[in-house]
C-alpha cells in the first residue's frame, strides 16, 4: 500500500509500505481521508520524543470499514485505544486513561490507504455525512471538550462571555465556530499568519486580529489553543478576575505563568487534554447538523502531495487552518 511516512525531522516520504495484518479484536480499515494535526506539526519538527520514525502518522480521519466488525460501514475512529478498565474508564473520562496507547504515535496511523486499529474505538458516523465533516470529528471533539469543561467553570452563561482564541489553527477556528453555534457573539481570535486571519474573519466573523500588533481586550474565558510561553503570557494577562483560561496547545513543554495574577485574581486555569468518546459521538453529531458551517476553509490534497503539504504548513504558506488528505 502506499503510505506518508515520517522519516526524519523535517521530513515525511511518500512510499510503499506493506499492508497492515488485522489482529484480534482489531478492524482493517481504508481511509478515505485524514487530517494533518498540530501534533503531526509537532512531530515533523522532531520535537515529540513519543513519535520516532519511520512512523506512519495521522490520527484525524474518515474510513471505512472493510475488514472486522462493522464491515462496509462508514466510520471515524477515537484514535486513543484505551484499557476499558480503568477508574477513569469506568467514570466515562477515557482520555485520562494511563494504559492508552495511540494510533500515529505508539503504532502506524492514517497517513495511508490501509489501517488497523481496535474495534472498540470504531465511531459510527452517519453514513451521508461528507468526507470532510467525518475527518474532522477528532479536532471538532477536542474543541467541544474544550468549551464544555469551561463553560461549567464560568460564572455567568457562556452566551453572556467575552471570549479570547489564542490561535487561529483548526482547534481555534473550530472552537470560534462552536463557540458562534452556542450563542457567544463578544470573539475575539488572535493569530499571527496573514493568510489564515483573512480565512478566519470570513468563515466565524469574530474579531481576527495580529498579536504582533494588537494587544487583546480583556476576557471572561481565554482559550489558548497554542499553548507557547508567550500565549500562557497572554492568556494570563488578558483574563478577567473571576474568569477562566482554558489551556488546550502544547508547542511548549513548560514555562513560567503569572501565579500571582493567578491567586489575586481568582483566576481558573484549567489544563485539558483531547476528548472522551462521548465527545467524539456529539462531535460527530454537531458536524452533521451543520454547527461548523460549511468548512469551506478546509483545503484538500492528495495524499500523493502530503510532502508538500506539510512544508507549507511549516514555512506558513497555507491559509487553511485544516489540511486534509485524500489517499
Amino acid at each position: 500500500m502506499k503510505a506518508l511516512v515520517y522519516t526524519a525531522p523535517n521530513e515525511v516520504t511518500y512510499r510503499d509500505e506493506p499492508p497492515p495484518s488485522r489482529g484480534a479484536d482489531e478492524v482493517l480499515l481504508r481511509i478515505d481521508a485524514v487530517g494533518i494535526c498540530g501534533s503531526d506539526m509537532h512531530a515533523y519538527h522532531g520535537h515529540d520524543p513519543r513519535r520516532v520514525p519511520p512512523l506512519i502518522l495521522g490520527h484525524e480521519l474518515s474510513a471505512r470499514v472493510v475488514e472486522g466488525p462493522g464491515e462496509g460501514r462508514r466510520v471515524t475512529v477515537n484514535p486513543l485505544i484505551t484499557c476499558g478498565r480503568c477508574e477513569y474508564c469506568a467514570q466515562g473520562r477515557d482520555n485520562l486513561c494511563a494504559r492508552r496507547t495511540m494510533i500515529g504515535m505508539t503504532r502506524p496511523g492514517g497517513f495511508a490507504e490501509l489501517m488497523t486499529t481496535a474495534a472498540s474505538s470504531v465511531i459510527d458516523i452517519p453514513q451521508d455525512i461528507s468526507v470532510r465533516a467525518a475527518a474532522l470529528t477528532e479536532p471538532a471533539a477536542t474543541a467541544l471538550h474544550a468549551i464544555a469543561i469551561a463553560t461549567r467553570a464560568l460564572v455567568r452563561p457562556l452566551p453572556e462571555c467575552t471570549v479570547l482564541v489564542l490561535g487561529g489553527g483548526a482547534i481555534g477556528m473550530l472552537a470560534t465556530l462552536l463557540l458562534r453555534s452556542y450563542g457567544v457573539r463578544r470573539i475575539s481570535v488572535g493569530e499571527t499568519n496573514v493568510l489564515r486571519r483573512t480565512a478566519l474573519a470570513k468563515a466565524t466573523h469574530a474579531h481576527v486580529y495580529d498579536p504582533v500588533r494588537e494587544q487583546p481586550s480583556c476576557a471572561d474565558l481565554v482559550l489558548d489553543a497554542v499553548g507557547a510561553k508567550a500565549t500562557r503570557n497572554t492568556a494570563l494577562s488578558a483574563v478577567r478576575p473571576g474568569g477562566v483560561v482554558m489551556h488546550v496547545g502544547l508547542l511548549d513543554w513548560a514555562s513560567e505563568i503569572d501565579m500571582r495574577k493567578l491567586t489575586l485574581a481568582e483566576i481558573t486555569l484549567i489544563g485539558t487534554y483531547t476528548y472522551t468518546t462521548a465527545d467524539l459521538r456529539a462531535a460527530v453529531a454537531a458536524l452533521a447538523a451543520g454547527a461548523f458551517g460549511d468548512l469551506a476553509w478546509v483545503e484538500e490534497r492528495p495524499l500523493a502531495d502530503g510532502a508538500a503539504a506539510f512544508r507549507d504548513l511549516h514555512e506558513g504558506h497555507s491559509a487553511a487552518a485544516k489540511i486534509i488528505l485524500r489517499p
